[in-house]
């Protein structure tokens, strides 16, 4: 079994590499929900369930609060509970995925030009 990285964006790209983990962030993008609610939902057993919430929210992703006997799940929010009107999501997770592709992305630029140079003056 191969062993995991402990590194930030090692961790973001796992969190963001299954279908159901990415499913969840959708979802949680409307509106909070509870893990009994993405159970039956995504049509897993609660300790999928509890598995692929726990990658996301080492990931930064996710955060939890149990009311009652129910957990409730949210995207990760900036700011700190004293000021409940000063939360945002966090996206600095998606921020660090952003910055390393922007490397290839300049890449691809100079690229892109110098194709776009070649047809034009081929024409």
């Amino acid at each position: 079994m191969a062993k995991r990285s402990r590194q930030p964006l090692d961790i973001t790209f796992f969190a963001l590499g299954d279908a159901t983990r990415r499913g969840m962030l959708v979802r949680l993008s409307r509106r909070e929900t509870s893990v009994s609610e993405f159970a039956e939902d995504f049509g897993v057993a609660l300790p999928t369930i509890h598995k692929h919430l726990r990658v996301l929210e080492r990931a930064g992703f996710i955060s939890h609060e149990k009311r009652g006997r129910v957990r409730h799940v949210r995207l990760a929010q900036t700011g700190g509970r004293r000021r409940p009107g000063n939360r945002r999501v966090d996206f600095s997770p998606l921020r660090a995925v952003k910055g390393w592709m922007a490397q290839f992305e300049a890449q691809w630029g100079k690229h892109l030009l110098r194709l776009k140079q070649q047809v034009e003056s081929d024409l």
